[in-house]
């Protein structure tokens, strides 16, 4: 029998099935608990080790160090974690890259670059990272993950999503809403304001689009609200399913299990997918009938997509699905 892989494979670029939460960390102390939750929790959400917040004032070169060190450790079985390095404005990104990347270049998840104000300060970065990555004989490209949280980073997100490398395109509230110098009150960096005011949801929208236009993941910005995973959950489910974020930041390890959760595909959908994807397989992916409904190559490919994502989320799936798919 053919592999749903082999069978519905398609010509061009899709998009990556990664991991529907990052959780960022900026202290060597954070980043190993981030590890250890991993650990029990399984690969199902990545870490971000952070230089732009993370690091004291002076003290960037011993930071960025000690990410390698971390990143190349044991403590990192799963190699699901990334970084953020500084801005293009910052004047450590560069030294930042020059640490990073040949040091750790073939394990980092990814590599992400905040407040860019426009294209060419993406471009320039990316360029700057692929040419390090080059010159230090790095097998693989990073990808790379832009943060779009100013106003010139939004006016040209539509060209930032088909920079090479691309894996994802993170939506940045805090910033963006700073950026309006007061015109959009401060309490709508919370719900239902983040999602109910009309600049605000513009912009994600648009983000969203653009990413999935060009087959990068879109992702959605932190929960303020650290100690009540059931409003990370909310924020979760109203960002996947009214908006069409994939994966979402955590800030707080009890935001984690919580965006995870509210990120897994519908149980019904979970389960009819699977059957479908199993008859599909045994007609050796023509058409079929499943509860009195035509299926197709089209759907199946939606399907098998879903049933990918659950695995990787960490949802149960059937024994006939795993010897089958993923055995």
């Amino acid at each position: 029998m053919t592999h749903p892989s082999e069978a519905l494979f398609e010509n061009g670029k899709s998009l990556p099935i990664i991991p529907t939460c990052e959780h960022f960390a900026g202290s060597e102390k954070l980043i190993l608990k981030g590890f250890e939750m991993q650990k029990k929790l399984g690969p199902v959400f990545d870490i971000t080790c952070d230089c732009e917040d993370g690091a004291e004032t002076g003290k960037e070169v011993e930071h960025a160090q000690m990410i390698v060190r971390v990143v190349n450790s044991d403590e990192n079985p799963y190699a699901m974690a990334g970084t953020r390095i500084h801005d293009h404005s910052h004047p450590d990104w560069r030294q930042d890259v020059d640490i990073l990347v040949p040091g750790a270049g073939e394990k980092l998840a990814y590599i992400t670059l905040p407040k860019s104000t426009c294209y060419e300060d993406a471009k320039t970065q990316i360029e700057y990272i692929q040419k390090v990555a080059k010159e230090a004989g790095i097998s693989r490209e990073i990808p790379i993950h832009v943060l779009i949280e100013t106003h010139g980073a939004l006016q040209d997100v539509e060209k930032i999503a088909t920079l090479p490398w691309l894996q994802v395109l993170d939506f940045g509230l805090m910033d963006f809403v700073s950026g309006y110098q007061g015109a959009i009150p401060a309490i709508n960096m919370r719900s239902p304001g983040q999602f109910d005011h009309r600049l605000i949801g513009a912009a994600k929208a648009r983000v969203a689009q653009a990413a999935i236009q060009n087959k990068v993941i879109p992702a959605h910005n932190v929960t303020l609200d650290l100690k009540n995973p059931y409003q990370t959950y909310k924020d979760a489910e109203r960002a996947r399913n009214e908006f069409g974020f994939m994966r979402m930041w955590s800030i707080y390890p009890t935001q984690v299990q919580a965006i995870v959760d509210a990120m897994k595909p519908d149980f019904t959908e979970l389960e009819a997918a699977q059957h479908i994807l199993i008859k599909a397989q045994d007609a050796e992916w023509g058409p079929i009938q499943y509860d009195g409904e035509l299926h197709d190559r089209a759907t199946y490919r939606y399907f098998w997509e879903l049933v990918q994502r659950a695995k990787f989320s960490g949802a149960k799936l059937m024994e006939e699905t795993e010897k089958r798919f993923f055995a």
